[in-house]
């Protein structure tokens, strides 16, 4: 049985961090490349087969389709730089202006892990703490028998084989801090 990967998040709460603007300019750019498409087809006097909307609508498309997936990314890395602890602002320009999309991947290379909020009293702390720093609320299970981190869910330690049984480790559910 494949081990879950316990931080990963669902793909809609990572949509849910592009700001509304950024969906405005991603519908801005597409619409700009059909408008393109239309005063091309338009403004065609030399009577080129190249310039007929079957075969420009395609590229239209295509280049509209490119123009919003770069917009959505940098309002992504807009939200996600905040909601990481990163700034913002330096890291939306970086991704703008280093060009030929070199900014994207390097904020996708160089960014910070998330940080979680304890439960109990919200201090952040990082994804492979064991106890809250500031009031040590335990974050993880551990067995009672092997003190070894298991997962919550277990009935058994995969270590030393314990039953948990009723004797389930009290663990408080770490929250994504919103930045």
């Amino acid at each position: 049985m494949p081990v879950k990967n316990e931080t990963s998040t669902r793909f809609m709460d990572e949509i849910r961090i592009i700001s509304r603007w950024a969906y405005f300019f991603a519908f801005l750019g597409f619409a700009a490349a059909g408008a393109a498409i239309v005063f091309a087809t338009l403004t065609n006097k030399t009577g080129d087969r190249f310039y007929t909307l079957p075969v420009l609508l395609p590229l239209g498309l295509l280049g509209g389709i490119i123009i919003a997936c770069y917009v959505l990314l940098i309002g992504y890395i807009n939200g996600d730089a905040a909601r990481r602890g990163m700034s913002r602002l330096g890291w939306t320009l970086l991704a703008i202006f280093i060009p030929h999309a070199l900014g994207i991947v390097l904020y996708f290379v160089l960014r910070k892990p998330r940080t979680l909020s304890c439960p109990q009293c919200s201090a952040a702390v990082e994804l492979g703490f064991g106890f809250c720093p500031q009031c040590r609320c335990r974050l993880n299970a551990v067995c009672p028998k092997c003190q070894r981190g298991v997962n919550a869910s277990d009935k058994f330690c995969p270590y030393c084989g314990c039953d948990f049984g009723a004797s389930v480790n009290h663990v408080s559910v770490l929250v994504p801090s919103q930045g």
